[in-house]
C-alpha cells in the first residue's frame, strides 16, 4: 500500500487553521483570458484579498 502524504503548514495544527485558501478569477491584461490567483491568506485578510 502507498503511504499518504500529508501537507502541513509551519507551526502547530492550531496555527494552520488560521489560514484560508482563496481563489480569485482575474482577466489577464496580456491575452484577455481568465487566470486563477490562488493564495493562502490569514483569516483576517480574506476580505482584503477580494477587494483588490
Amino acid at each position: 500500500m502507498a503511504k499518504k502524504v500529508v501537507a502541513t503548514l509551519k507551526g502547530t495544527a492550531k496555527e494552520g487553521r488560521s489560514y484560508t485558501k482563496v481563489i480569485k478569477m482575474v482577466k489577464s491584461p496580456k491575452t484577455g483570458a481568465y487566470v486563477f490567483d490562488e493564495q493562502m491568506v490569514p483569516n483576517e485578510k480574506v476580505q482584503e484579498f477580494f477587494k483588490k
